[in-house]
Formats: structure tokens, C-alpha cells, sequence
């Protein structure tokens, strides 16, 4: 399926993380002069509960960091996962707008939708608001499956002032007051912040209902994620519910509703989709072709390196060195480097194609008087990622992917290197005929090096386990407990 186009996402939390690098690429593209700056933007949808998966958060403060107002996340709130609550004795909401907002995101908060207005403006006395910061995420999945009576005296009856607020509402009425997330005008607002806001990542925080629309079938209950089908009475319910210009006896054969052609619903979606280039998203893989390296760029290294040993390493940072001095392909390498490139010898690269960081070098660096030294810069070359490998993945997924994503933009091919340290495992040496002496157990070492031969440690300085005898093992290592268990 070459032509299909297609982001990680769902509930492991690969979407948003691969959200935020994609952003981070696209940014890395037009601060090195390879994409035109221009205001596309990467939006992530996920659920409340799916912020549980470690990689979802994991990696918002590079987003701020790196300033990346071309993100938009779209976290919808309806409170529930598929076993029950989020967070049924607290408020998903707030925990995670401390968390994005302590992380330096732009936070909107879309709770309460077009029908509260009336309401939040008649409180004088902000009782109201108080009211609604009281109650935790359980309790309000109680109240979207309840009648207004009930939501009239267990929400607003608290306090005189919340009752005398709704007086004039009937139950029915109270039961029909939207949240945010189902607010089209609402929605709308939010997504136009959102797109104007400038200097830092958006997260927006929307309040649904799960199974909204469904009513006894499924809304708001925990076993909405398993509800398949509607029976006749609750598809008659939704139809009237939503004003669906459905006929009343065709209800039951549940037949799809198509707005006629020159309704503005139906062309407002047809521009939509004109504008998006089609009406199936597809992979468009045509390349730009690029000049390749001459044939005797790697000439060198045909013949090893003779009675001189070289390690790997060595001969791969020669390579690459060479690569990133070809006039044709050498600015389209991206070097992506889990924070372990001067390890094996990489610094070399440093100064030569510098790191990247959209804020340039801010600092001067504790090596700047050396030849090797640590140089960021805007235009940088290498991707320093830091200890992520996590991390590093998603931005070989997102420069593998730049060519058809960004294609409008941006129709380059870009060499790929991902983490440097993979070429250093085991140092063979080049140019001879013996293969790297293998490594023997612990038990079998006999040398000098080995911690059972090693003199006394120095005073203060701790004193491995392997030197550790008789009573001195056992006050640090229990025996081992004799217990048979059935």
C-alpha cells in the first residue's frame, strides 16, 4: 500500500509523542533553509485516559522548549476509559492543566459550552463556579446519566444561591444544558485561538460526554466503549433529540442522512475537502532526484587501513565526515544523535555541521577555547536528542517521512543516520584477518582487571561485591531464604 497515508496514534501513546517531533522537524527544515517557514500546523487528538501512558507526556516540555506554536493538541475530556473514570476521585482536567501549563504550554479550557453562559453570568457571587470546582470527575459521569431532577437537587441544590439560578429551567431543560466539547460555536472559538497563538505549543482541554447522543443506550455509562447497536426506541430518541429530517417510518432500517448538494452543510464539507487536496488523504511520493557523492568518495577505504588498527568508529566518523562535505547531498544528511556522540569520538561534528536548537547558542560554551567545542546553533545540522531513544525514533520517523508529509513544501531526500553509538558495539579492528577476541564470563576472568584480584578499595570509596568475602558478603547479601513454597 504505497499510496496510503497514515500517523502512529490510538492509545500508546505514540501519537502525541511523534506529534511533538514532527512538529520539531518541520521547524528543524525551515531554520535550515529547506522548507519555506509557513503556518502548517500538526494537530494530535487523544483521550484523558490515554495521558495514563507514560510516552503522552512524557515529552511536552521539548515542545515549549523548542517554541513550537505549530502544535495543537486536542485532549477530549469525557472522563472515562473504557473500564470506568479517569479519574473518579479527582479532576483529570485540572491535573492535567497544572501539568501542560507548568510545562509552558498554551492552555485552553473548554468545559462548559454556550448553555451555561446565561448562568455563570447571573453568578454575582461566584457560588457557581465554587459549586463546579467541587465536584470530582466521578460524580459528574453520575450526572450525565441522570435526570434534571436529580442533577437539580444534588448539583445546584447544595447551596440556596446555585438552586435560585435554575428556578426558571425545567427538568428536561437541565438535562439538554451542553458541555464545551459538543458546543460547535464553542469548538469553533477554541480551534481559532488555538491557530493565532504564538511563541508556545496549544493544548486544548475539551468536556464531553462519552456515548453522547445515545441516551439510555449507552451515554455517559460505563459500558458505552462496548455498546454496538440501538434499539428502535433509542434510535427514535436520537433522531429527535438532533432534529434529523429522517421519516418517522424509516427510523428503524437506521438509514444514513446525506444534506442534499446545494444545502450549505454539504458544500461547506466539499470545500473543505477541495481545499485539502481530495477527498481521501494520500501518500504522494514524488521525488526531486538528487546528485549522488562521486564514485571515488569512499576509494579509501576499499583497501582497510592496513597495519594501521582503526576501530569502527573511527572509519564511520570518517565517512560521515566526508558525506557532510559533499556539496550536492551533504546538507540533506540529518545526523540523530542520542547524547552519546562525543563517547565515540562524533565531536568532531560539532563544530563543523553544529547541533540544532531554534534559539541559536545563548551561552558560551566551557570548550569554546577548544577546537572540538559544544556549538548550537539555528541553522545546526545534528539532531542532539538527549538520552531518549524514544525520542530519537520519532525524529527518524519524521525526517524518513518529511519527503511525502511535506511534499508541498519541502521534496528532498534525506540520508537518515540514527544514533551514531550503534556503530561502536564491538570495535573490530579493520584491515586484519582476526575477528575481536571474545568475552568470557565474570567467573572465568583471571586477570589483574578482574574485581576479585583488585587491591582494597581507598578509603572512602566503596568497595564492589565481587571483593567482598565470608562475613563481610554475607552483612551486605543476606543468605538466601531456605522457604519451599507450595
Amino acid at each position: 500500500m504505497p499510496d496510503f497515508w497514515q500517523f502512529s496514534t490510538v492509545s500508546m501513546g505514540l501519537g502525541p509523542l511523534m506529534a511533538i517531533y514532527q512538529a520539531r522537524f518541520m521547524r528543524y527544515l525551515e531554520d535550515r533553509g529547506l522548507k519555506k517557514p509557513s503556518d502548517q500546523k500538526v494537530w494530535a487528538f487523544l483521550g484523558d485516559g490515554e495521558t495514563d501512558e507514560p510516552e503522552t507526556l512524557g515529552a511536552i516540555s521539548l515542545a515549549s522548549r523548542e517554541h513550537l506554536d505549530n502544535l495543537i493538541f486536542v485532549i477530549n475530556c469525557n472522563l472515562q476509559r473504557l473500564d470506568g473514570p479517569v479519574r473518579g476521585n479527582g479532576q483529570i482536567i485540572q491535573e492535567l492543566e497544572a501539568n501542560f501549563r507548568g510545562n509552558g504550554w498554551n492552555v485552553i479550557k473548554l468545559i462548559w459550552g454556550s448553555d451555561w453562559d446565561p448562568l455563570l453570568a447571573a453568578d454575582k457571587t461566584g457560588i457557581l463556579v465554587k459549586r463546579m470546582g467541587e465536584i470530582v470527575d466521578g460524580e459528574f459521569q453520575k450526572y450525565s446519566t441522570e435526570s434534571g431532577a436529580y442533577i437539580r437537587k444534588h448539583f445546584f441544590g447544595k447551596y440556596p444561591e446555585t438552586l435560585k439560578l435554575v428556578e426558571h429551567l425545567s427538568d428536561d431543560e437541565l438535562t439538554r444544558l451542553r458541555l464545551g466539547g459538543h458546543d460547535p460555536e464553542k469548538v469553533y472559538a477554541a480551534f481559532r485561538a488555538a491557530m493565532h497563538n504564538k511563541g508556545t505549543p496549544t493544548v486544548i482541554l475539551t468536556r464531553t460526554i462519552k456515548g453522547y447522543g445515545m441516551g439510555e443506550a449507552g451515554e455517559g455509562k460505563n459500558i458505552t466503549h462496548q455498546q454496538k447497536k440501538m434499539n428502535e426506541i433509542e434510535l427514535r430518541e436520537f433522531r429527535k433529540r438532533f432534529d434529523i429530517p429522517i421519516p418517522e417510518d424509516d427510523v428503524a432500517h437506521a438509514p444514513f442522512y446525506r444534506p442534499a448538494k446545494d444545502s450549505i452543510e454539504m458544500q461547506y464539507m466539499l470545500e473543505r475537502r477541495r481545499e485539502l487536496g481530495g477527498f481521501q488523504p494520500k501518500r504522494d511520493t514524488r521525488l526531486r532526484p538528487i546528485i549522488m557523492p562521486e564514485d571515488g568518495l569512499f576509494t579509501e577505504f576499499e583497501k582497510g587501513t592496513g597495519d594501521r588498527p582503526a576501530s569502527t568508529t573511527m572509519v564511520y566518523l570518517r565517512m560521515l565526515t566526508k558525506l557532510v562535505k559533499d556539496p550536492n547531498i551533504g546538507k540533506l544528511i540529518v545526523p540523530i544523535v542520542p547524547d552519546e556522540a562525543r563517547t565515540f569520538g562524533m565531536e568532531s561534528l560539532f563544530r563543523a555541521i553544529g547541533i540544532y536548537a531554534h534559539m541559536g547558542q545563548l551561552y558560551e560554551p566551557v570548550d569554546a577555547e577548544n577546537l572540538l567545542y559544544y556549538k548550537e546553533a539555528k541553522n545546526g545540522q545534528i539532531l542532539e536528542e538527549g538520552i531518549t531513544e524514544a525520542g530519537s525514533m520519532c525524529s527518524f520517523i519524521a525526517a524518513g517521512t518529511a519527503y511525502s508529509e511535506l511534499r508541498d513544501q519541502y521534496d528532498s531526500v534525506l540520508l537518515l543516520l540514527l544514533d551514531v553509538r550503534h556503530a561502536a558495539r564491538r570495535r573490530p579492528r579493520l584491515g586484519r584477518r582476526r575477528h575481536a577476541r571474545p568475552r568470557l564470563h565474570a567467573r572465568r576472568h583471571s586477570g589483574p582487571h578482574h574485581p576479585e584480584r583488585r587491591r582494597p578499595a581507598a578509603p572512602g570509596r566503596p568497595q564492589s561485591f565481587a571483593c567482598l568475602r565470608g562475613a563481610q558478603y554475607q552483612s551486605v547479601r543476606p543468605p538466601r531464604s531456605r522457604t519451599k513454597w507450595p
